[in-house]
Protein backbone atom coordinates (compact mmCIF):
# COMPACT_ATOMS: atom_id res chain seq x y z
CA UNK A 1 0.00 0.00 0.00
CA UNK A 2 1.45 3.27 -0.74
CA UNK A 3 1.75 6.27 1.65
CA UNK A 4 -0.36 9.16 1.24
CA UNK A 5 0.69 12.15 -0.26
CA UNK A 6 1.95 15.01 1.28
CA UNK A 7 -0.75 17.51 2.36
CA UNK A 8 -0.73 20.88 0.69
CA UNK A 9 -2.51 24.01 2.78
CA UNK A 10 -5.77 24.40 1.29
CA UNK A 11 -6.23 27.71 -0.42
CA UNK A 12 -8.75 30.09 1.15
CA UNK A 13 -11.81 30.34 -0.30
CA UNK A 14 -13.96 33.71 -0.77
CA UNK A 15 -17.38 34.11 0.39
CA UNK A 16 -18.38 34.00 -3.15
CA UNK A 17 -16.57 31.13 -4.43
CA UNK A 18 -17.61 29.29 -0.96
CA UNK A 19 -21.10 29.71 -1.73
CA UNK A 20 -21.06 28.46 -5.24
CA UNK A 21 -19.04 25.32 -4.30
CA UNK A 22 -21.09 24.07 -1.64
CA UNK A 23 -25.21 25.09 -3.42
CA UNK A 24 -24.96 21.25 -3.68
CA UNK A 25 -26.74 21.37 -0.77
CA UNK A 26 -29.71 21.35 -0.16
CA UNK A 27 -30.28 24.00 2.53
CA UNK A 28 -27.71 26.00 0.72
CA UNK A 29 -29.34 26.30 -2.77
CA UNK A 30 -32.62 27.02 -0.79
CA UNK A 31 -31.03 29.64 1.34
CA UNK A 32 -29.78 31.52 -2.12
CA UNK A 33 -33.26 31.29 -3.53
CA UNK A 34 -34.70 32.61 -0.21
CA UNK A 35 -32.42 35.54 0.24
CA UNK A 36 -33.47 36.46 -3.10
CA UNK A 37 -37.24 36.30 -2.45
CA UNK A 38 -36.44 38.07 0.71
CA UNK A 39 -34.50 40.92 -1.18
CA UNK A 40 -36.86 41.14 -4.11
CA UNK A 41 -40.02 43.61 -2.77
CA UNK A 42 -38.00 45.80 -0.41
CA UNK A 43 -36.90 48.12 -3.04
CA UNK A 44 -40.54 47.88 -5.01
CA UNK A 45 -42.43 49.44 -2.13
CA UNK A 46 -39.38 52.40 -1.40
CA UNK A 47 -36.47 53.78 -3.16
CA UNK A 48 -37.20 52.50 -6.80
CA UNK A 49 -40.67 53.00 -6.18
CA UNK A 50 -39.54 56.90 -5.66
CA UNK A 51 -37.86 56.90 -8.90
CA UNK A 52 -41.58 55.92 -10.87
CA UNK A 53 -43.56 58.27 -8.60
CA UNK A 54 -41.58 61.22 -9.48
CA UNK A 55 -41.59 59.86 -13.26
CA UNK A 56 -45.29 60.16 -13.33
CA UNK A 57 -45.00 64.16 -11.36
CA UNK A 58 -45.31 63.01 -7.91
CA UNK A 59 -44.34 65.69 -5.22
CA UNK A 60 -41.21 64.87 -3.42
CA UNK A 61 -43.31 65.26 -0.24
CA UNK A 62 -45.79 62.47 -1.07
CA UNK A 63 -42.88 60.34 -2.29
CA UNK A 64 -41.65 60.71 1.41
CA UNK A 65 -44.88 60.34 2.74
CA UNK A 66 -45.37 57.19 0.88
CA UNK A 67 -42.30 55.56 2.14
CA UNK A 68 -43.85 54.88 5.34
CA UNK A 69 -45.22 51.66 4.43
CA UNK A 70 -41.51 50.57 5.06
CA UNK A 71 -42.73 50.78 8.53
CA UNK A 72 -44.35 47.43 8.12
CA UNK A 73 -40.32 46.07 8.42
CA UNK A 74 -39.60 48.00 11.37
CA UNK A 75 -42.72 47.08 13.78
CA UNK A 76 -42.89 42.99 12.48
CA UNK A 77 -41.84 42.25 15.88
CA UNK A 78 -45.50 43.02 17.03
CA UNK A 79 -46.33 40.32 15.06
CA UNK A 80 -43.84 37.68 15.12
CA UNK A 81 -44.62 36.22 18.41
CA UNK A 82 -47.62 34.65 16.25
CA UNK A 83 -45.69 33.96 13.54
CA UNK A 84 -43.37 31.67 16.32
CA UNK A 85 -45.86 30.36 18.09
CA UNK A 86 -48.97 29.78 15.39
CA UNK A 87 -48.60 27.58 12.44
CA UNK A 88 -49.97 29.11 9.10
CA UNK A 89 -53.49 28.80 7.80
CA UNK A 90 -54.46 26.16 6.03
CA UNK A 91 -50.93 24.44 5.08
CA UNK A 92 -48.88 24.91 8.60
CA UNK A 93 -50.00 21.77 9.23
CA UNK A 94 -49.14 20.72 5.95
CA UNK A 95 -45.95 22.22 5.47
CA UNK A 96 -44.67 23.07 8.74
CA UNK A 97 -44.99 26.34 11.49
CA UNK A 98 -41.93 28.17 9.22
CA UNK A 99 -42.70 26.81 5.79
CA UNK A 100 -46.60 27.53 5.86
CA UNK A 101 -45.71 31.44 6.88
CA UNK A 102 -43.01 31.11 3.60
CA UNK A 103 -45.81 30.14 1.77
CA UNK A 104 -48.25 32.60 2.78
CA UNK A 105 -46.48 35.40 2.69
CA UNK A 106 -44.92 35.22 -0.74
CA UNK A 107 -48.35 34.28 -2.90
CA UNK A 108 -49.66 38.04 -0.67
CA UNK A 109 -46.65 39.83 -1.72
CA UNK A 110 -46.45 38.55 -5.24
CA UNK A 111 -50.24 39.26 -5.76
CA UNK A 112 -50.05 42.87 -4.24
CA UNK A 113 -47.20 43.41 -6.59
CA UNK A 114 -49.39 42.94 -9.80
CA UNK A 115 -51.28 45.08 -7.94
CA UNK A 116 -49.31 47.74 -7.82
CA UNK A 117 -48.72 47.41 -11.50
CA UNK A 118 -52.47 47.64 -12.56
CA UNK A 119 -53.34 50.51 -10.74
CA UNK A 120 -49.94 52.93 -11.23
CA UNK A 121 -49.16 55.74 -9.47
CA UNK A 122 -51.39 59.02 -10.49
CA UNK A 123 -52.85 62.03 -9.47
CA UNK A 124 -56.87 62.06 -9.09
CA UNK A 125 -59.17 63.62 -7.13
CA UNK A 126 -58.04 65.31 -4.01
CA UNK A 127 -59.44 63.55 -1.02
CA UNK A 128 -58.99 63.99 3.05
CA UNK A 129 -58.96 67.97 3.28
CA UNK A 130 -56.49 67.66 0.23
CA UNK A 131 -53.41 65.03 2.11
CA UNK A 132 -53.43 62.85 -0.48
CA UNK A 133 -55.05 61.92 -4.06
CA UNK A 134 -57.69 59.07 -3.97
CA UNK A 135 -55.37 57.05 -6.84
CA UNK A 136 -53.01 57.24 -4.74
CA UNK A 137 -54.56 56.01 -1.81
CA UNK A 138 -55.36 52.89 -3.37
CA UNK A 139 -51.93 52.81 -5.15
CA UNK A 140 -50.83 53.07 -1.35
CA UNK A 141 -52.66 50.57 0.32
CA UNK A 142 -50.86 48.14 -1.91
CA UNK A 143 -47.61 49.16 -1.16
CA UNK A 144 -47.93 48.27 2.52
CA UNK A 145 -50.33 44.82 1.85
CA UNK A 146 -46.98 43.96 -0.12
CA UNK A 147 -44.48 45.60 3.00
CA UNK A 148 -46.65 43.29 5.10
CA UNK A 149 -46.35 40.37 3.43
CA UNK A 150 -42.75 40.54 2.65
CA UNK A 151 -42.13 41.64 6.70
CA UNK A 152 -43.48 38.62 7.63
CA UNK A 153 -41.43 36.60 5.05
CA UNK A 154 -38.09 38.33 6.08
CA UNK A 155 -39.47 36.82 9.98
CA UNK A 156 -40.03 33.46 8.71
CA UNK A 157 -36.75 33.19 6.26
CA UNK A 158 -34.27 34.64 9.24
CA UNK A 159 -35.88 32.13 11.78
CA UNK A 160 -35.15 28.87 9.54
CA UNK A 161 -31.89 29.97 8.42
CA UNK A 162 -30.97 30.21 11.96
CA UNK A 163 -32.09 27.16 13.58
CA UNK A 164 -31.70 24.70 10.34
CA UNK A 165 -27.70 25.27 10.90
CA UNK A 166 -25.75 22.66 12.58
CA UNK A 167 -22.89 24.45 13.71
CA UNK A 168 -21.46 28.17 13.77
CA UNK A 169 -19.76 27.49 10.26
CA UNK A 170 -22.68 26.28 8.64
CA UNK A 171 -24.44 29.38 10.02
CA UNK A 172 -21.46 31.40 8.56
CA UNK A 173 -21.78 30.07 5.20
CA UNK A 174 -25.84 30.36 5.08
CA UNK A 175 -25.74 34.22 5.98
CA UNK A 176 -23.44 34.60 3.42
CA UNK A 177 -25.80 32.51 0.89
CA UNK A 178 -28.17 34.43 1.78
CA UNK A 179 -26.56 37.79 1.75
CA UNK A 180 -25.66 37.08 -2.04
CA UNK A 181 -29.09 35.88 -2.76
CA UNK A 182 -30.59 39.55 -1.59
CA UNK A 183 -27.69 41.20 -3.09
CA UNK A 184 -28.74 39.85 -6.49
CA UNK A 185 -32.64 40.81 -5.87
CA UNK A 186 -31.37 44.17 -4.38
CA UNK A 187 -29.71 44.12 -8.54
CA UNK A 188 -32.67 43.15 -9.94
CA UNK A 189 -35.01 46.13 -8.49
CA UNK A 190 -32.39 48.53 -8.39
CA UNK A 191 -30.85 48.28 -11.39
CA UNK A 192 -32.11 46.06 -14.06
CA UNK A 193 -35.71 47.20 -13.66
CA UNK A 194 -34.69 50.95 -14.83
CA UNK A 195 -33.54 48.99 -17.99
CA UNK A 196 -36.62 47.12 -18.12
CA UNK A 197 -39.23 50.38 -17.39
CA UNK A 198 -36.99 51.95 -20.23
CA UNK A 199 -38.22 49.67 -22.50
CA UNK A 200 -41.88 47.75 -21.37
CA UNK A 201 -42.86 50.54 -18.90
CA UNK A 202 -42.91 50.50 -15.18
CA UNK A 203 -46.29 48.61 -15.11
CA UNK A 204 -45.23 45.58 -16.67
CA UNK A 205 -42.34 45.56 -15.15
CA UNK A 206 -43.79 45.58 -11.81
CA UNK A 207 -45.89 42.31 -13.76
CA UNK A 208 -42.59 40.61 -13.89
CA UNK A 209 -41.49 41.42 -10.48
CA UNK A 210 -44.84 40.38 -9.16
CA UNK A 211 -44.36 36.98 -10.87
CA UNK A 212 -40.30 36.88 -9.86
CA UNK A 213 -41.75 36.01 -5.82
CA UNK A 214 -42.39 32.16 -7.33
CA UNK A 215 -38.44 31.54 -7.03
CA UNK A 216 -39.15 32.19 -3.05
CA UNK A 217 -42.19 29.93 -3.64
CA UNK A 218 -40.15 27.23 -5.30
CA UNK A 219 -37.70 27.43 -2.47
CA UNK A 220 -40.21 27.17 0.13
CA UNK A 221 -40.97 23.78 -1.56
CA UNK A 222 -37.95 22.41 -1.44
CA UNK A 223 -36.74 23.73 2.34
CA UNK A 224 -37.15 20.80 4.89
CA UNK A 225 -38.66 22.27 8.22
CA UNK A 226 -36.21 22.51 10.77
CA UNK A 227 -35.42 19.79 13.54
CA UNK A 228 -34.96 22.61 16.16
CA UNK A 229 -38.46 23.84 15.36
CA UNK A 230 -40.61 21.14 15.69
CA UNK A 231 -38.59 20.13 18.98
CA UNK A 232 -39.66 23.64 19.78
CA UNK A 233 -43.34 23.35 18.93
CA UNK A 234 -43.71 20.30 20.80
CA UNK A 235 -42.13 21.63 24.03
CA UNK A 236 -43.97 25.18 24.40
CA UNK A 237 -47.21 25.51 26.27
CA UNK A 238 -50.01 26.39 24.31
CA UNK A 239 -50.59 29.60 23.00
CA UNK A 240 -54.14 31.01 24.18
CA UNK A 241 -53.52 30.44 28.07
CA UNK A 242 -51.87 32.79 30.39
CA UNK A 243 -48.47 30.51 30.54
CA UNK A 244 -48.46 30.80 26.76
CA UNK A 245 -49.59 34.11 26.17
CA UNK A 246 -46.53 35.46 28.77
CA UNK A 247 -43.60 33.03 26.30
CA UNK A 248 -44.76 34.03 23.58
CA UNK A 249 -44.63 38.05 24.29
CA UNK A 250 -42.50 38.19 26.85
CA UNK A 251 -40.23 35.70 26.92
CA UNK A 252 -37.97 36.92 24.36
CA UNK A 253 -37.33 39.91 25.51
CA UNK A 254 -36.64 38.39 28.94
CA UNK A 255 -33.89 35.88 27.51
CA UNK A 256 -32.60 38.77 25.82
CA UNK A 257 -32.02 40.69 28.35
CA UNK A 258 -31.43 38.53 31.20
CA UNK A 259 -28.65 36.97 28.91
CA UNK A 260 -26.84 40.46 27.92
CA UNK A 261 -27.90 42.59 31.20
CA UNK A 262 -27.16 46.39 31.63
CA UNK A 263 -25.53 46.19 27.62
CA UNK A 264 -29.02 45.32 26.12
CA UNK A 265 -30.00 48.95 25.91
CA UNK A 266 -26.41 50.15 24.70
CA UNK A 267 -27.01 47.23 21.67
CA UNK A 268 -29.99 47.96 20.81
CA UNK A 269 -29.43 51.81 20.69
CA UNK A 270 -26.43 51.35 18.58
CA UNK A 271 -28.44 49.00 16.63
CA UNK A 272 -31.61 51.30 15.48
CA UNK A 273 -28.94 54.40 14.98
CA UNK A 274 -26.50 52.02 12.34
CA UNK A 275 -28.38 52.26 9.16
CA UNK A 276 -30.09 55.75 10.19
CA UNK A 277 -28.62 58.37 6.98
CA UNK A 278 -28.98 55.45 4.77
CA UNK A 279 -33.02 55.06 5.60
CA UNK A 280 -33.29 59.25 5.82
CA UNK A 281 -31.48 59.89 2.46
CA UNK A 282 -32.98 56.79 0.71
CA UNK A 283 -37.07 57.33 -0.72
CA UNK A 284 -35.02 61.08 -2.19
CA UNK A 285 -31.88 59.11 -4.48
CA UNK A 286 -33.80 58.09 -6.99
CA UNK A 287 -36.02 61.35 -7.31
CA UNK A 288 -32.45 63.00 -6.81
CA UNK A 289 -31.16 61.32 -10.38
CA UNK A 290 -34.48 62.03 -12.23
CA UNK A 291 -33.93 66.02 -10.78
CA UNK A 292 -30.24 65.72 -11.52
CA UNK A 293 -30.87 64.28 -15.03
CA UNK A 294 -29.58 61.24 -15.14
CA UNK A 295 -31.43 58.71 -17.32
CA UNK A 296 -33.01 55.71 -15.79
CA UNK A 297 -31.08 53.26 -18.10
CA UNK A 298 -28.16 55.09 -16.95
CA UNK A 299 -29.15 54.80 -13.19
CA UNK A 300 -29.84 50.76 -14.23
CA UNK A 301 -26.36 50.24 -16.12
CA UNK A 302 -24.01 52.02 -13.59
CA UNK A 303 -25.81 50.08 -10.52
CA UNK A 304 -25.46 46.61 -12.57
CA UNK A 305 -21.60 47.04 -13.09
CA UNK A 306 -19.82 49.07 -11.02
CA UNK A 307 -22.14 49.50 -8.38
CA UNK A 308 -22.19 45.43 -7.94
CA UNK A 309 -19.00 45.01 -8.17
CA UNK A 310 -18.37 47.66 -5.40
CA UNK A 311 -21.02 45.56 -3.69
CA UNK A 312 -19.52 42.24 -3.57
CA UNK A 313 -16.51 43.75 -2.40
CA UNK A 314 -18.05 45.67 0.09
CA UNK A 315 -19.58 42.19 1.42
CA UNK A 316 -16.09 40.64 1.43
CA UNK A 317 -14.02 42.84 2.80
CA UNK A 318 -16.63 42.87 5.73
CA UNK A 319 -16.29 39.18 5.63
CA UNK A 320 -12.81 39.46 5.97
CA UNK A 321 -12.85 42.04 8.97
CA UNK A 322 -15.19 40.08 10.90
CA UNK A 323 -13.11 36.65 10.58
CA UNK A 324 -9.67 39.23 11.42
CA UNK A 325 -10.94 41.42 13.82
CA UNK A 326 -14.34 40.45 15.01
CA UNK A 327 -17.58 41.89 14.60
CA UNK A 328 -17.36 44.65 16.94
CA UNK A 329 -14.83 46.14 15.31
CA UNK A 330 -16.23 45.62 11.99
CA UNK A 331 -19.17 47.46 13.05
CA UNK A 332 -17.36 50.62 14.01
CA UNK A 333 -15.52 50.64 10.55
CA UNK A 334 -19.35 49.98 8.71
CA UNK A 335 -20.31 53.21 11.22
CA UNK A 336 -18.08 55.12 9.76
CA UNK A 337 -18.16 54.60 6.17
CA UNK A 338 -21.92 54.56 5.76
CA UNK A 339 -22.50 57.98 6.76
CA UNK A 340 -19.66 59.00 4.75
CA UNK A 341 -20.60 57.77 1.42
CA UNK A 342 -23.61 60.04 1.86
CA UNK A 343 -21.25 63.40 1.66
CA UNK A 344 -20.57 61.72 -2.22
CA UNK A 345 -23.96 62.28 -3.12
CA UNK A 346 -24.43 65.57 -1.45
CA UNK A 347 -21.29 66.39 -4.19
CA UNK A 348 -22.85 65.39 -6.59
CA UNK A 349 -25.49 67.07 -6.24
CA UNK A 350 -22.96 70.59 -6.42
CA UNK A 351 -21.35 68.89 -9.36
CA UNK A 352 -23.66 67.97 -11.82
CA UNK A 353 -24.84 64.80 -13.97
CA UNK A 354 -21.40 63.95 -15.26
CA UNK A 355 -21.45 60.23 -15.75
CA UNK A 356 -17.68 59.72 -15.00
CA UNK A 357 -18.76 61.39 -10.93
CA UNK A 358 -22.14 59.27 -10.68
CA UNK A 359 -20.32 55.77 -11.22
CA UNK A 360 -17.51 56.80 -8.45
CA UNK A 361 -20.41 57.59 -6.54
CA UNK A 362 -22.31 54.77 -6.83
CA UNK A 363 -19.07 52.42 -6.20
CA UNK A 364 -18.51 54.15 -2.82
CA UNK A 365 -22.00 53.77 -1.76
CA UNK A 366 -22.57 50.24 -2.68
CA UNK A 367 -19.27 49.13 -1.18
CA UNK A 368 -20.42 51.21 2.05
CA UNK A 369 -23.63 49.75 2.18
CA UNK A 370 -22.56 46.44 1.56
CA UNK A 371 -19.83 46.35 3.92
CA UNK A 372 -22.11 47.87 6.77
CA UNK A 373 -24.99 45.80 5.87
CA UNK A 374 -23.18 42.36 6.27
CA UNK A 375 -21.53 43.70 9.90
CA UNK A 376 -24.59 44.26 10.99
CA UNK A 377 -26.42 41.20 10.23
CA UNK A 378 -23.73 39.58 11.31
CA UNK A 379 -24.04 40.78 14.96
CA UNK A 380 -27.36 40.68 15.15
CA UNK A 381 -27.42 36.92 14.37
CA UNK A 382 -25.24 36.35 17.37
CA UNK A 383 -27.65 37.72 19.46
CA UNK A 384 -30.51 35.51 19.26
CA UNK A 385 -31.64 32.56 21.48
CA UNK A 386 -33.08 28.69 20.05
CA UNK A 387 -37.16 28.90 20.85
CA UNK A 388 -37.28 32.70 20.23
CA UNK A 389 -35.34 32.67 17.00
CA UNK A 390 -37.86 34.84 15.16
CA UNK A 391 -39.08 37.09 17.54
CA UNK A 392 -35.94 38.19 18.74
CA UNK A 393 -33.94 38.32 15.58
CA UNK A 394 -37.81 40.45 14.19
CA UNK A 395 -37.25 42.75 17.71
CA UNK A 396 -33.07 43.44 16.51
CA UNK A 397 -34.02 43.85 12.90
CA UNK A 398 -37.07 46.34 13.74
CA UNK A 399 -34.97 48.29 15.84
CA UNK A 400 -32.37 48.69 13.20
CA UNK A 401 -34.99 50.08 10.63
CA UNK A 402 -37.14 51.10 13.02
CA UNK A 403 -36.42 55.50 14.12
CA UNK A 404 -34.81 55.98 10.14
CA UNK A 405 -38.30 54.49 8.52
CA UNK A 406 -40.02 57.26 11.11
CA UNK A 407 -38.12 60.11 9.70
CA UNK A 408 -37.39 58.98 6.33
CA UNK A 409 -40.87 59.61 5.68
CA UNK A 410 -39.83 63.84 6.33
CA UNK A 411 -37.15 63.38 3.62
CA UNK A 412 -39.32 64.95 0.72
CA UNK A 413 -40.34 67.79 3.32
CA UNK A 414 -36.70 68.17 3.94
CA UNK A 415 -35.46 68.91 0.52
CA UNK A 416 -38.47 70.97 -0.31
CA UNK A 417 -37.27 73.20 2.92
CA UNK A 418 -33.76 73.37 2.19
CA UNK A 419 -34.39 74.36 -1.42
CA UNK A 420 -36.28 77.27 -0.36
CA UNK A 421 -34.09 80.50 -1.75
CA UNK A 422 -31.76 77.94 -3.44
CA UNK A 423 -32.02 75.76 -6.10
CA UNK A 424 -33.48 72.50 -5.51
CA UNK A 425 -29.76 70.57 -5.92
CA UNK A 426 -28.19 73.20 -3.68
CA UNK A 427 -31.60 71.59 -1.69
CA UNK A 428 -30.32 68.18 -2.19
CA UNK A 429 -26.27 68.71 -1.25
CA UNK A 430 -27.44 70.50 2.05
CA UNK A 431 -29.72 67.55 2.94
CA UNK A 432 -27.67 64.82 2.27
CA UNK A 433 -24.78 66.19 4.22
CA UNK A 434 -26.73 66.57 7.36
CA UNK A 435 -28.17 62.82 6.64
CA UNK A 436 -24.07 62.03 7.02
CA UNK A 437 -24.20 64.32 10.14
CA UNK A 438 -26.55 61.62 11.94
CA UNK A 439 -24.28 59.49 11.34
CA UNK A 440 -22.16 61.01 14.50
CA UNK A 441 -24.17 59.19 17.68
CA UNK A 442 -24.02 55.65 16.40
CA UNK A 443 -19.82 55.82 15.90
CA UNK A 444 -20.17 56.74 20.12
CA UNK A 445 -22.11 53.82 20.65
CA UNK A 446 -19.91 51.64 18.63
CA UNK A 447 -16.32 53.28 20.05
CA UNK A 448 -18.54 51.96 23.88
CA UNK A 449 -19.47 48.43 22.14
CA UNK A 450 -15.46 48.08 21.15
CA UNK A 451 -14.75 49.43 24.88
CA UNK A 452 -16.69 46.72 26.35
CA UNK A 453 -15.39 44.05 24.65
CA UNK A 454 -12.12 44.81 25.14
CA UNK A 455 -12.45 45.62 29.40
CA UNK A 456 -11.53 41.87 31.01
CA UNK A 457 -14.17 40.34 32.94
CA UNK A 458 -13.48 40.54 36.79
CA UNK A 459 -11.66 37.67 37.97
CA UNK A 460 -13.83 35.25 40.29
CA UNK A 461 -13.46 34.75 43.30
CA UNK A 462 -13.64 31.59 45.99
Amino acid sequence: MGTPAASTPARKLKPWQEVLLNLRQRKVLVMLLLGFSSGLPIYLVGNTLGFWMRENGIELSTIGFLSWVGLAYSLKFLWAPLVDKLDAPLVGRWLGRRRGWMLWSQIVAGAALVGMALIEPREGQLLLAGLAPDHLLVFGAMALVVAFASSTQDIVIDAWRIEVAESNEQQGLLTSTSALGYRAALLVTDSLILIFAAGIGWSMSYHVMGALMAVGVVATFMAREPEATRLAAAAEPKLFTARGLFDALIGPFVAFFTHHGKWAVLMLLAISLYRLPDFVMGPMANPFYADLGIAKETVGAVRGSVGLVATILGIAAAGLSAVRFGFIPTLLAGAVLGPGSNLAFAYLALHGADPGVFSAVMIIDNFCSGFAGVALIGYMSSLTSIGYTATQYALLSSFYALLGKVLKGLSGVSVEYLAQGRTLLEGYSLFFTGTALLGIPVLILCLLLVWRHRVPAPASTT
